[in-house]
């Protein structure tokens, strides 16, 4: 990652075969050729390889396909832009989105919390199928709208380019925000809520936790706003307002409860400071 040789000597020889002569090789318990790995080492390294959750040929294929993606969507979306007046670039728009901000969950927790990045940190599959039919809706409200009546007026009294440009604020915003909070918590940020502290969890105050008391959920929330703003999505905007904001609710509040567990007093007076900036969450 031996051949023996015979001794030619020029009198006979008195061979006897003995274990140092004929010692079997060692059996292998992987794939890799030629190289002896003790179980200790193999298991250490099990969950690396293709099938495990932190399988090397899964993290890459993943991060292939979002790639393509992303760079399809964004040729896509200037060709629509640049040599047709059709308002249909916003479909690719939100594909461009999507494969931005998952590519980046996975960037930002294998950059300061390498020891639990995984194929789940992703999240493709998060909050399956919920997640998936919420952006499936968005795609066929925005396809169907652009596509069948790319005349229509979705905003009031022309406020078209304002609320554009809001959702693409929004957007960047919300991606900026939600990738640099997962950053400066490192080891302290986690896609699951936990239920026990780790020696390795400590209260983040600074920084962007100064402004915004959960400033991922913050990010997220705006995100998922502005992409449907961007789309001009009406039904799907107050959709995704409404799932949000009770996911984000009943998850901060049971994450506090356990963060209250952890960080006692601290995190009390830490609540009372900072907001979480998401309306009607305080």
């Amino acid at each position: 990652m031996s051949e023996t040789m015979q001794n030619a000597g020029a009198g006979p020889v008195n061979f006897s075969p003995s274990a140092a002569h004929h010692r079997a090789s060692p059996t292998h318990h992987d794939s890799f050729s030629g190289n002896s790995r003790s179980l200790d080492e193999l298991m250490t390294l099990k969950p690396y390889f293709a099938g495990q959750p932190k399988s090397l040929s899964g993290i890459a294929l993943r991060a292939f396909c979002l790639g393509i993606t992303l760079a399809c969507s964004a040729i896509s979306m200037g060709a629509i832009l640049f040599l047709t007046t059709s308002p249909a670039w916003r479909v690719p728009f939100f594909l461009f989105a999507l494969s931005a901000f998952h590519f980046l969950e996975f960037w930002t927790t294998a950059e300061k919390n390498t020891l639990v990045a995984s194929i789940g940190s992703f999240l493709l599959t998060a909050n399956w199928p919920g997640y998936a039919i919420a952006h499936s809706a968005a795609f066929t409200e925005c396809a169907i709208v652009n596509l069948f009546f790319p005349n229509r007026h979705w905003a009031p009294y022309g406020t078209d380019p304002i609320l554009l440009l809001l959702g693409l604020v929004m957007v960047a915003a919300g991606q900026y925000v939600r990738s640099v909070a997962m950053l400066q918590a490192g080891a302290s940020f986690n896609h699951h809520v936990q239920t026990r502290k780790k020696d390795s969890h400590e209260l983040v105050t600074s920084g962007i936790y100064s402004v915004f008391r959960h400033p991922s959920y913050f990010g997220f929330f705006y995100w998922g706003l502005g992409t449907q703003l961007v789309m001009g999505n009406i039904l799907c905007f107050f959709a995704y307002a409404a799932v949000l904001w009770m996911f984000f609710s009943k998850r901060i509040k049971h994450e506090e409860a356990k963060l209250i567990e952890f960080f006692q007093d601290d995190y009390v007076q830490y609540r009372k400071r900072v907001g979480t900036k998401i309306p009607f969450i305080a």
